[in-house]
């Protein structure tokens, strides 16, 4: 089941606002509103252009969002702060250095993040205090460089972080001590601190002086007396977050009794977390006698709580418990004083803990196992939930590649569920993205690979990856580019691949040769030939090449100068029962042979010797004879002269190709597909050779037969009636060619009289 909001965001197909396609379009082409200067090769805004602050701070967002790191360049194009303006600033992996930051922070803005931004030095600090007069929220980390431990140097300094007005602190940074960060010029004005990750010290002076402070998070903050000391004195706390990511370092001593002190210390208290900890105690329901209200008249009542520090509470429950990870299971038992829990008991406790955690790596990783295993094994109520959380993480944590082998994972439960004919284009686009990101960046991982060639064959390949199209083809193309690296992914890639090929224009098919989509299918054939191995792999490899190069003369050129004719008759002399093989090589040729440039390096007796001896073949029905008749057919209409070779003769090959023609059942189901009849009829012109003709004459009468519906529209949009009815009143064509006519523009009149209402109008051969 979903909520009603779940199923919006689920279905959701309305078009994205127009400002998010104007920026996203800006964003893919800076041109529109940047200059590159030809000297310094910085970019810079352009004279006429001036943008305000909700302007240049979603074109951040944006350009962050497409996978771009802001660099100094970007950052050139906010120097002029007449022209442009930012208030907020938000950098995730970035590579600006102090110099960018520089072209941000004339802004002065209220609210700054540097999150990732491993080119900054320690003079970035110097540079947000020059510029921090209105800010109010800081947040940086983790941090490459270690700030000064020199507690002389810090005073003869006088600060470290000098923003009066700042209320929002948050600095990520492995194994630095506390107390050098408030030792100095206390931010009196500070209502939430984030110290994740420090080192606690006795130091803790300078804590004292922070008495305004509503929200504290000391996550992975070994404890101290001193510090819980020091928090027992934050009368105006309203969250707490005392977590660990590892269950070994949250072992307080006597947990009842110090969760106890801190419980009844902080009135306010709202929210809070002990993920990791011990503080939830053993298990052991603790049991306390309370009043229900204020009056003295009301009885004394026992109540039970499953968290004996937190019995103070059951009368006032929490609004927010984390007890993920806690040791003895606490999110798993009864009576619990909060109104919403994060741990990993059930599916709305793991979704809870997603979004608590989703900014700290190591703990997001473990519960997105937990929502993995929760997604393959059980029914899950909250789909819209799920697919936020797991998009929100992997989005924010391209580098961390456990959460992306996780979370596709998930994707895949998700989209193959009963759901995934309903998911709307704007999810599953974004789930698409999802999934290439990851991919992108851990392509050398093979489970991150499997994960999302897996979910992206949930999807119709190739319609609903066209908005990525490119990208995918680079990361397919790299998962089978490895020959040694043989398994399932390349096994699946080079499935996927194929589907790419296929119904895609022609624009996309070179792109597919531009990138060597060829050659690397090549190298697949060759090590497989070297093995002495037909399997899927050798036979989609054939089936990828002859879509590339359906209408694609470019390709069919790289076929020839990559050596492909010699593992054709390599192929065909090491496999020669396998039929599927033999119909996709034979197919590919056909792509070649339409091509009138290439015609002449097909004009081999050992080549024609074979496209001669297949003309009787039965193999996978009509097809290997039909594209080995087209191939020879399509050499013959180039004329006599063009028929350079004694062996076989010309007249040989032309008899035995109308005699194959003539066999063919006219009813015969194909395995082919069409996207343009033109080099078909292209042939109907060869009068000098009517076996041309009577191929392709029977190819139209065969698929307008049996397929109405898709080719007959097709003859006519392409000029084929016409073409057909000049083929009637000509000498040359002999009466069999004449009557196969007569069927394709009758079959095209039947259908359309089904469309039109009125009565076809019938041809007839007349001898």
């Amino acid at each position: 089941m979903t909520s009603d909001q779940e199923v919006f965001s689920l279905y959701d197909n309305s078009p994205d606002p127009l400002l998010d396609i104007c920026m996203e379009y800006v964003v893919a082409n800076l041109n529109t509103i940047t200059t590159l200067d030809p000297t310094s090769r910085w970019r810079k805004l352009k004279d006429d252009i001036i943008l305000p602050a909700e302007l240049c701070e979603k074109f951040i967002q944006t350009f962050q969002k497409k996978n771009n790191r802001i660099n100094d360049n970007i950052a050139n194009i906010f120097r002029d702060c007449t022209r442009t303006r930012l208030d907020n600033v938000r950098l995730r992996n970035s590579r600006i250095t102090d110099e960018g930051l520089r072209c941000f922070m004339v802004h002065k803005p209220y609210r700054l993040e540097l999150v990732q931004c491993e080119y900054l030095s320690q003079a970035s600090l110097d540079i947000i205090n020059i510029n921090s007069e209105k800010l109010i929220s800081l947040k940086f980390g983790p941090l490459n460089y270690a700030l000064s431990q020199d507690e002389a140097h810090l005073r003869q300094r006088g600060h470290i972080i000098d923003a009066p007005h700042l209320r929002r602190l948050t600095i990520q940074c492995r194994g630095l001590t506390i107390f050098p960060l408030l030792l100095l010029k206390p931010l009196n004005n500070l209502t939430h601190l984030d110290l994740s990750e420090f080192t606690s010290t006795v130091s803790t002076c300078a804590l004292y002086e922070l008495k305004n402070l509503r929200s504290l998070v000391l996550y992975n903050v070994l404890w101290s007396k001193e510090i819980i000391d020091w928090i027992t004195t934050l009368h105006s706390l309203q969250h707490l977050d005392l977590s660990h990511s590892n269950e070994r370092h949250g072992k307080y001593y006597n947990p009842n009794e110090v969760l106890t002190t801190l419980v009844t210390s902080l009135p306010h208290l709202e929210s809070l977390d002990i993920s990791g900890t011990n503080l939830a105690g053993s298990g052991a329901a603790a049991v306390a006698v309370v009043k229900e209200g204020t009056s003295d008249q009301i009885p004394e009542v026992h109540v039970r709580c499953d968290i004996p520090g937190l019995v103070s509470r059951v009368n006032n429950p929490l609004e927010f418990l984390g007890l993920y990870g806690t040791h003895h299971g606490a999110c798993k038992r009864h009576d619990i004083p909060a109104k919403v829990i994060s741990g990993d008991g059930n599916e709305e406790q793991i979704l809870t803990a997603a979004l608590a955690y989703m900014e700290r790596p190591a703990m997001l990783t473990r519960v997105l196992n937990d929502l993995y295993y929760l997604f393959r094994y059980e029914n899950n109520a909250y789909i819209g939930r799920a697919l936020t959380v797991v998009l929100d993480a992997m989005d924010q944590h391209v580098s961390e590649k456990h959460i992306q082998i996780s979370g596709s994972a998930t994707l895949f439960y998700i989209v193959k569920g009963k759901e995934k004919d309903h998911i709307g284009i704007k999810l599953k686009r974004r789930i698409i993205t999802a999934l290439l990101d990851g991919m992108e960046a851990h392509v050398g991982d093979d489970t991150m690979m499997r994960n999302g060639c897996l979910t992206l064959c949930q999807f119709k390949i190739p319609v609903d990856v066209l908005f990525e199209y490119e990208r995918v083809v680079q990361i397919l193309l790299n998962g089978v580019s490895d020959v040694n690296q043989e398994g399932f992914v390349q096994r699946i890639a080079i499935y996927l691949l194929n589907s790419l090929a296929c119904q895609v224009d022609n624009t996309q098919k070179r792109f597919l040769g531009n990138n060597g989509a060829i050659g690397k299918m090549l190298n697949l054939i060759s090590d497989r030939l070297e093995r002495r191995l037909c399997d899927d792999v050798l036979e989609v490899a054939w089936s990828t090449m002859w879509n590339v190069t359906d209408e694609t003369p470019q390709n069919c050129q790289r076929f020839l100068e990559n050596r492909g004719m010699e593992y054709f008759l390599a192929c065909l002399k090491s496999f020669p029962d396998k039929e599927e093989l033999l119909r996709n090589m034979m197919g590919l040729l056909g792509n070649v042979a339409e091509v009138a440039e290439l015609r002449p390096q097909l004009m081999n007796t050992l080549f024609l010797d074979v496209f001669y001896d297949l003309l009787d073949s039965s193999s996978d029905g009509i097809e290997v004879s039909y594209n080995a008749a087209g191939v020879l057919a399509h050499m013959a209409s180039d004329g006599v002269a063009a028929w350079t070779v004694d062996q076989p003769s010309r007249d040989e090959v032309l008899e035995r190709v109308a005699a194959a023609v003539q066999r063919w059942d006219l009813r015969a189901e194909r395995n082919i597909n069409y996207r343009s009849f033109e080099p078909i009829l292209n042939l109907l012109h060869a009068h000098h050779t009517p076996q041309c003709q009577h191929w392709a004459v029977w190819a139209l009468a065969n698929l307008t037969t049996v397929y109405p519906d898709k080719y007959c529209s097709l003859v006519d949009s392409e000029g084929g009636l016409r073409l057909l009815r000049e083929l009637l009143k000509h000498p040359a064509p002999y009466g069999v060619i004449k009557e196969l006519a007569c069927v394709v523009i009758n079959n095209c009149a039947q259908h359309s009289s089904q469309r039109t209402g009125l009565p076809p109008e019938t041809v007839y051969y007349d001898n």
